[in-house]
């Protein structure tokens, strides 16, 4: 038996920059939002896309920023929460011909670029992210042009047309990393699309970076004056930032990185209180895997908003139980990505795989990175 759900539209505005009391420079975003099912519709639901996934050969892969029924689902039916990258991996590597894809439409593109012979669906396929949405290809390219003598560095937060136009892709947990190793080779880096990674990558590496003007419309709006009013009513509590957020707001922090690192930091720094400016769906896996700790959220917005801390992404929040249940049950919404784009997508993608697999093996990086001037 399928059911249809009612859906709410959600708008994000963006008020002019110069008006009086503007406190969100959020560009304008909509979602259409699933109700929270019951209990008995949640148990439903759940065992109903457990029966489906054995009978279509199917695994979950869902974003730590997806809705908490997502995360734990897809666990329970052995398959995995993590980032955009780890997820297209453990798909391309498990046994499943259809990966259901919980997260953003970048991320099912990725799935199916690493394994363009498997189905991919998603729940919803106008899930989007700003970062996508800033980096239209056309344009990208014609800013490339403008810089040739420059590395294209792209973050995975990105259309599978923009990768196919770079020569490296980057997660957060990796830039670092590869852009010290371009640096150290001689090469120049065009950087897309969220300029503060790229900002705070620069201060850390010293690289020589032009910037594609990209945000998340999440990172982009923790405050640090919010953010250390906060500090002053919890003064022992550890702040977590990711890289995305403004310079201002990652200068406050006690550790900064991933998603991984987030939760790598929490579960082993000295504290008992956490501050985590990132995406509110990451709650949940850090109070799961902390039971003793208290995580906070860092403010989005000043004093005169409405709210203090409404940090998730709207596109995030389209990912829902019913919408698991019916693509299963149709095979709709599933992802396609132009072949003649596959192979040229993929390279980017490899050459970072094959530079992390060498740093987490312990061997030298530096034949995977040419330089300047080699063929």
């Amino acid at each position: 038996m399928t059911s249809t759900i009612a859906l709410k539209e959600v708008a994000y505005e963006q008020p002019l920059a110069d008006s009086e009391g503007a406190v969100c420079s959020t560009k304008h975003a909509w979602a259409r939002v699933p109700p929270e099912p019951s209990q008995a519709e949640r148990a439903e639901l759940k065992a109903r896309i457990c029966r489906l996934l054995k009978e279509k050969n199917a695994v979950m892969v869902s974003h730590y920023y997806v809705h908490p029924d997502l995360q734990d689902l897809a666990e329970e039916t052995g398959g995995i929460v993590s980032d955009s990258l780890e997820m297209a991996r453990f798909g391309r590597d498990h046994p499943a011909q259809t990966l259901v894809v919980s997260g953003v439409r970048f991320m099912g593109e990725t799935a199916k670029i690493l394994s363009p012979e498997k189905t991919v669906l998603m729940p919803d396929l106008d899930a989007t992210c700003s970062l996508d949405l800033g980096c239209p290809v056309e344009e990208f390219s014609a800013f490339c042009d403008q810089h040739p003598d420059r590395a294209v560095v792209v973050y995975a937060n990105t259309s599978a047309a923009v990768k196919a136009r770079a020569d490296w892709l980057v997660t957060s947990s990796c830039a670092l990393e590869i852009v010290a190793a371009l640096k150290a080779a001689g090469q120049k880096i065009l950087w897309a699309p969220d300029r503060h990674l790229g900002a705070y990558i620069q201060r850390e590496t010293g690289a020589d970076m032009v910037f594609w003007n990209g945000a998340c419309i999440v990172h982009d709006e923790f405050k640090a004056l919010e953010l250390e009013l906060l500090k002053q009513e919890h003064p022992q509590a550890k702040v977590l930032v990711h890289p995305e957020s403004p310079a201002e707001v990652v200068a406050l922090a006690d550790a900064v990185g991933s998603t991984s690192a987030i939760l790598k930091a929490a579960r082993e720094m000295d504290a008992a209180e956490f501050i985590v400016a990132t995406d509110n769906g990451m709650m949940h896996k850090l109070r799961t895997l902390n039971p003793g700790k208290t995580f906070y959220e860092a403010p989005t917005a000043g004093n005169s908003a409405t709210c203090k801390s409404c940090a998730h992404c709207p596109w995030m929040a389209m990912n829902g139980l019913a919408d698991v249940a019916r693509v299963l049950e149709t095979g709709a919404n599933a992802i396609q990505v132009d072949t003649a784009l596959i192979p040229r997508a993929r390279q980017p993608i490899d050459r970072m795989l094959a530079f992390t697999a060498a740093l987490k093996s312990g061997q030298s990086t530096a034949g995977l990175v040419p330089h300047l001037g080699a063929a």
